[in-house]
């Protein structure tokens, strides 16, 4: 509404009646505030004006103000506090939480979109379609923005957070905040979550908004806007035109929806949520998993209906889809260990994906290029669920790291004239170790051949001819299918020019070398 320079037709000192009769309306508009703290709002003796005005689209606005400050303003009959008067009571009117990269949005004149709503852990405020509630940002309590609910918390959760949430009428760093002193919100922290808390309905507590599918309405116009920074050429309902894959759209949707039907699983669905309704999934979980730049389209894919699809995935055991009432098809079970493959990357290709997402994004913080602004998708890869409320910028160093532990490692390894072999975890070296045994006897025990190619009995004949001594072969303590060899005596000298001059291993990948019997010594 204050998008723009609004027009002041009057601008008068209220009157001792005018006063008493807008601290009654103020009461009744607002009864959490009680009687002291409206007196408080309204004091008696304070200098408080009344300004007529039109807003840039014609409506007739009365704002109340006291000192430089808007306090209040009415519209139709209503009142409506100003930010200013939410920064002193955070907690007058129930609060949602958006992304800092969504203000700008909303100061421009747009409406606040449930994709963009971020759903806390004790779940979203109970409200009513119509009433009146406050925006704040993630990390802070302090309001941005007031808006009118478009719909109840019972069909914003129904409609798996899509369309419109607010209809926004005022904001931080709008007309009406600028005709005050200016200031900025208060840093206000978030109410401590308490494990007991909470009757309310539960929601997922990693389901939050994405921007690669957020949607704002302007006043002006209605327009759809993936990402603050989205390029003009993204349309809504097809995958990103910036995408080199020369494959069928269809089959690129094929891809999409097993990709965001595997991360909603992964990330966002517990067990503690089964059986979960199969339009849940749908709108609550893989619509947000969608990769920037990409929409879901499911009618675009081979399946053409969510029910075949999840028939198929069915047929595969991943899921198992049962109707628990008429016409409504839940999941009820979950293969969590079915595996699922996914590509390689290197430590450096990540780097650069990461980097070079931030930079297209637009994340970097203008004010300390070191910092890196967290969106949606930012944050479910490297929060935790304590820290989803409360970050909102990393340092590059430690965003990339957290990004390369939270993935799965992951070797290969390549023999001549092979296909190379992928295996998932971190790979072991050759382990070599000494023993004492009975009459202060040593043995030389060494692990992890097969890793490396190497057959465990034909390094333990090659090490008996070579030291003259006896070896023997046993199972690996605390490692399946894998063998050791254990020599007599100090053997590690023997054993080393056979891994680094014979077989030609890294030394790298060879553990205990450092123990070799040092010249002139037995």
């Amino acid at each position: 509404m204050f998008a723009k320079a609004f027009r002041v037709k009057s601008n008068t000192a209220i009157k001792g009646s005018d006063r008493r009769k807008l601290r009654a309306d103020v009461t009744a508009a607002f009864p959490t505030l009680g009687t002291d703290r409206v007196s408080e709002l309204i004091p008696g003796k304070e200098e408080l004006n009344v300004v007529k005005l039109y807003a840039h689209k014609g409506d007739a606005v009365t704002v109340y103000m006291i000192g430089s400050n808007p306090i209040l303003f009415e519209l139709e009959k209503n009142l409506y506090p100003t930010v200013y008067t939410l920064w002193s009571y955070p907690d007058l009117l129930p609060a949602f939480t958006t992304w800092p990269l969504v203000l700008e949005k909303l100061v421009g004149g747009a409406d606040l979109m449930l994709p963009g709503v971020v759903v806390p852990p004790t779940g979203l405020p109970q409200v009513q379609q119509g009433d009146l509630c406050a925006i704040a940002l993630v990390g802070n309590r302090a309001p941005v923005a007031i808006g009118v609910a478009a719909m109840s918390t019972t069909q914003m959760l129904a409609s798996g957070l899509k369309g419109k949430g607010f209809s926004v009428l005022h904001t931080y760093q709008d007309h009406l905040w600028k005709s005050g002193d200016k200031s900025s919100p208060p840093a206000i922290a978030p109410l401590a979550v308490s494990p007991t808390d909470s009757n309310e309905e539960k929601v997922d507590p990693g389901l939050h908004g994405n921007l690669s599918s957020l949607t704002l309405e302007g006043e002006e116009e209605k327009r759809k806007v993936h990402h603050p920074e989205a390029s003009e050429d993204t349309s809504s309902g097809a995958l990103s035109q910036d995408s080199q894959d020369s494959k069928p759209l269809q089959e690129q949707m094929d891809e999409l929806l097993h990709q965001c039907f595997l991360h909603a699983l992964k990330s966002r669905v517990k067990k503690a949520d089964l059986p979960l309704l199969t339009s849940t999934l749908l709108g609550s979980h893989m619509f947000s998993c969608c990769p920037e730049g990409q929409q879901l389209d499911i009618k675009k894919s081979s399946y053409k209906k969510l029910s075949k699809f999840l028939q198929h995935m069915q047929q595969e055991q991943i899921v198992q889809v049962k109707e628990l009432s008429k016409g409504v098809e839940s999941i009820v079970a979950v293969d969590w260990r079915h595996p699922r493959k996914g590509s390689t990357l290197e430590g450096g290709e990540v780097r650069r994906i990461v980097i070079d997402y931030a930079k297209r994004n637009s994340l970097v913080d203008a004010d300390n290029r070191n910092l890196v602004r967290l969106d949606p998708i930012l944050c479910d890869c490297v929060l935790e669920k304590s820290e989803q409320h409360s970050v909102t910028k990393l340092p590059w160093d430690g965003l990339l790291t957290r990004c390369l532990q939270n993935m799965q490692p992951a070797y290969q390894v390549t023999f001549p004239g092979q296909e190379p072999i992928l295996k998932k975890g971190k790979l072991s070296p050759i382990d070599i170790t000494l023993a004492q045994k009975a009459y202060n006897k040593k043995v030389t025990v060494v692990r992890n051949l097969e890793t490396y190619g190497l057959d465990p009995c034909s390094v333990a004949a090659t090490l008996q001819q070579r030291c003259q001594a006896s070896t023997i072969i046993s199972p690996a303590p605390g490692a399946k299918d894998s063998l050791q060899v254990q020599i007599q005596g100090n053997q590690i000298h023997h054993l080393g020019r056979l891994l680094l001059e014979e077989y030609r291993l890294p030394g790298k990948y060879i553990q205990g070398l450092e123990k070799a019997p040092k010249p002139g010594k037995k």
